[in-house]
C-alpha cells in the first residue's frame, strides 16, 4: 500500500485530480489517499473543503485501477481554528490550506510513513520508486528546492513531495515546533522553510523525486511550481498542469497530454 496526503480546498480538485490520473497510469498498487481540508470562509468567501461529490471522483479514479484502493476526507476546520487561526502568517502569498500538512502528526488516522505531495505535480513514473525508499532513520525525505538551494542553503529541500516518517515526527515533535514558530513569527516561504529549520535529519534525494524545471528521462515526479524568469524582465511564472493551453504555449510541455484528455472528459462529465 501507498500512503498519500493532498491538501487544499475546492478550487484546487483539478490538482487533486490530474496528480492522481498520473499516478495510477504508472502503478496498480493499493492506495490509501488522504484529502486535508477545512472551511474557512469568514477568511475567504473561497476557503470551503473540497466536496464530497469531488472526493467520490477521485475515489472511482483511484479504483478503476485497484479496486482497494481508497480516498478519505478528512476535514480539519476545528483543528487548524483551534491551533492556528490566529497565526502571524495567516495572510502570506500562499492560503492556510498549506499548513495542513504540519497536523499530520495530530491525526490519528495518519499512518507511520506517508508521501506529502503538492496538488500542482504529475507522475512520470512508478511513484513507488520514492515511497518504498527507506526512511527509518530519518524524519523525512526530500529534493532540494531549485532555487532554496542557492538562496538559502544547499541541503534546503522544497517541501511539495515529502515522504514522511510520521514515527520519528511525533517523536520530536517537529510540527508542533513549525506550528508554534508561525503561529508568532513571520517567516519567509513559511512553512516550507520552518520545516527545513526543525528537522534534525532529512534524507536529501535525488531531484527526480521533484523536478521542478522540465521532465527529464529519470524523472518521477514533475512538480509545476512557481519558477522565476530573469528575462526579459524579472518576474515570477505560476503555470499548473491544469492551465493546459499555457502549459503547452509557455512550457512547451506536451508530456501529460494523454492523462489531460482523461482530465478533461472527466471534467465536462462533471460539469453536466
Amino acid at each position: 500500500m501507498i500512503n498519500i496526503i493532498f491538501s487544499g480546498n475546492y478550487k484546487v480538485f483539478d490538482g487533486m485530480l490530474t496528480a492522481l490520473l498520473s499516478i495510477v497510469k504508472h502503478t496498480n498498487r493499493q492506495l490509501n489517499v488522504l484529502i486535508f481540508t477545512m472551511d474557512l470562509p469568514k477568511l475567504n468567501p473561497n476557503f470551503l473543503s473540497v466536496s464530497d461529490r469531488d472526493i467520490k471522483i477521485l475515489q472511482n479514479v483511484v479504483q478503476e485501477v485497484n479496486p482497494k484502493s481508497t480516498i478519505t476526507k478528512v476535514d480539519l476546520t476545528d483543528t487548524f481554528s483551534k491551533e492556528m487561526i490566529n497565526s502571524v502568517n495567516i495572510e502570506t502569498g500562499y492560503t492556510p490550506y498549506t499548513f495542513l500538512r504540519l497536523f499530520a502528526d495530530m491525526m490519528d488516522i495518519v499512518p507511520d510513513k506517508v508521501l506529502y505531495l503538492d496538488v500542482d505535480l504529475m507522475a512520470n513514473d512508478d511513484i513507488s520508486k520514492l515511497y518504498d525508499i527507506d526512511i527509518t532513520d530519518y524524519e523525512f525525505a526530500g529534493s532540494r528546492d531549485y532555487y532554496g538551494k542557492v538562496f538559502f542553503y544547499p541541503t534546503y529541500c522544497n517541501a511539495g513531495v515529502l515522504l514522511l516518517n510520521m514515527k520519528k515526527i511525533r517523536e520530536t515533535k517537529t510540527f508542533e515546533k513549525c506550528r508554534n514558530l508561525l503561529n508568532v513569527k513571520k517567516v519567509f516561504l513559511t512553512d516550507q522553510t520552518v520545516l527545513n529549520k526543525f528537522a534534525t535529519k532529512k534524507l536529501i534525494l535525488n531531484r527526480r523525486f521533484n523536478e521542478q524545471k522540465r521532465v527529464r528521462k529519470d524523472t518521477v515526479i514533475r512538480h509545476f511550481s512557481k519558477t522565476i524568469k530573469f528575462f526579459p524582465w524579472f518576474h515570477t511564472q505560476n503555470i499548473k498542469q491544469w492551465q493546459i493551453e499555457l502549459l503547452h504555449e509557455k512550457l512547451k510541455c506536451h508530456d501529460f497530454d494523454d492523462i489531460l484528455g482523461r482530465y478533461l472528459n472527466i471534467k465536462n462529465s462533471k460539469l453536466k
